[in-house]
């Protein structure tokens, strides 16, 4: 069964653009991008897909010249089925390992642009990153992540609840029982995670054990993949680099604790794998001082998300039980897990045709520290986020970030309901969709 997905809009958009190019839609292993594709192919009289990983003898096809009136015309008698220009759909899936299908998206726009041609791929940006160029200009990027927990309220048939949440604000806040109602699937969704896999398991039977298995598998699966990734870097040291990032998360990733039988640099192209891979999303300090954020950041001092808070948690060990049933509705902040989902909630709801980069801000004084979760745009200008645990807890942090740069007001996500604070505007940890659709 198919679920909604958030992409789905924007591919919507895309096969009806008269303008567009060749898409390529990218993510890490298992997000759903192969099944959001065969759910736009519905929309189409024909559709052909080609799986150059299931199907390598196919690499053949692109391999003598990248002219797409002969690739069309051959792919057509292979598949014994017509291959039209806005009847059908062409997916090549796992295109990486195809380098040269990559380099013929370039000449479908130039010679064939009314055919609609999809490209995917798992590990895309090693294969990218071979090619001196694969079409710039000519060819589209689309990114996609795990579940939302707006998704999974869908794929759970919530869409009243979702709809009421969508519409509470500070002036109309949601009725307690409707709160409280969030905060439990908010922490279901926390151990379920994003992956497809795992939350179809949820929805079927309602049992978070089973999805919890299904989490193991996935994991499983993903250690298997650490040998695709380079033949010079150990799947061992990986693994290492990998289960740290989990371990060192809410903090800056110190190399020093990564992996004890590897050096610094051995260390960083592990982590820069990951974060290729798109299993690791890095969070930069910056220093705040305006726009771009980007501008004043400090390459060093980083945090490191786990791209699905399911993953997350499975390989921290959480306990389930205490986690689900503490009656005071309190997330157990075991390795941030609240920052980790702030951070992956934020990049899902943002555009995925230029996802955006992610920064903290943290000050070191001999008298006082301080930091801020994350530091985004809004307009013209910058806010701060503050993530919390629970409902409960002090802003001290936030409130020296506004008064050091001048700053009108500042953001606090926690477990309360829609609140403000004087310059601070809280907003439940479950609404991070609704402050994306404001900013």
């Amino acid at each position: 069964m198919y679920y909604k997905r958030l992409i789905d809009k924007y591919l919507y958009d895309w096969k009806n653009d008269p303008a567009r190019k060749p898409l390529i839609l990218r993510g890490a292993r298992q997000v759903g991008k192969s099944s959001a594709v065969r759910n736009l192919a519905l929309q189409f009289k024909d559709f052909v897909e080609i799986n150059f990983e299931e199907n390598p003898n196919l690499n053949a096809l692109f391999a003598t010249d990248l002219n797409p009136q002969r690739i069309v015309a051959d792919l057509s008698i292979f598949f014994g089925k017509p291959i039209e220009p806005g009847q059908t759909l062409l997916f090549l899936d796992e295109i990486q390992a195809c380098p040269s299908a990559i380099s013929s998206l370039r000449f479908f726009y130039e010679k064939m642009p009314e055919l609609h041609v999809v490209a995917a791929g798992s590990l895309l940006e090693f294969a990218l990153e071979t090619l001196p160029s694969y079409g710039v200009g000519r060819v589209r990027s689309l990114f996609m992540y795990p579940f939302s927990l707006n998704e999974f309220l869908e794929a759970l048939g919530e869409d009243r609840l979702l709809d009421a949440k969508r519409a509470a604000n500070f002036e109309r806040p949601l009725s307690d029982v409707l709160h409280k109602k969030l905060l439990d699937y908010l922490k279901k969704f926390m151990l379920t995670g994003g992956m497809p896999e795992s939350v179809a398991s949820f929805v079927r039977t309602g049992k978070q054990l089973d999805s919890q298995r299904v989490l193991d598998d996935i994991y499983i699966a993903l250690r298997a993949d650490f040998t695709k990734y380079k033949n010079t870097v150990p799947p061992a040291r990986l693994v290492e680099v990998f289960e740290s990032v989990v371990q060192q998360a809410g903090g800056k990733f110190m190399y020093t604790k990564a992996s004890p039988n590897s050096n610094q640099g051995q260390i960083k192209e592990a982590l820069e794998l990951l974060i290729m891979a798109g299993w690791v999303l890095p969070v930069t300090h910056t220093a705040a001082n305006g726009l771009p954020l980007g501008a004043a950041v400090d390459q060093k001092r980083r945090k490191m998300l786990l791209l699905d808070t399911g993953v997350f948690q499975r390989i921290l060990g959480l306990d389930l039980a205490e986690f689900l049933f503490d009656p005071s509705h309190a997330l157990i902040n075991k390795g941030a897990l609240a920052e980790q989902f702030w951070g992956l909630e934020y990049q899902k709801y943002s555009s995925p045709w230029s996802p955006p980069a992610l920064y903290y801000w943290h000050r070191e004084s001999p008298n006082a520290n301080a930091e801020v979760d994350y530091v985004v745009q809004e307009g013209a200008d910058l806010v701060p986020i503050e993530v919390k645990s629970s409902g409960k807890g002090s802003m001290q942090s936030l409130r020296q970030f506004l008064k050091e740069k001048n700053k009108a007001f500042g953001y606090r996500f926690s477990l309360e309901n829609f609140s403000e604070y004087g310059d601070i505007k809280s907003l439940p940890l479950y609404a991070v969709s609704n402050f994306v659709d404001e900013v």
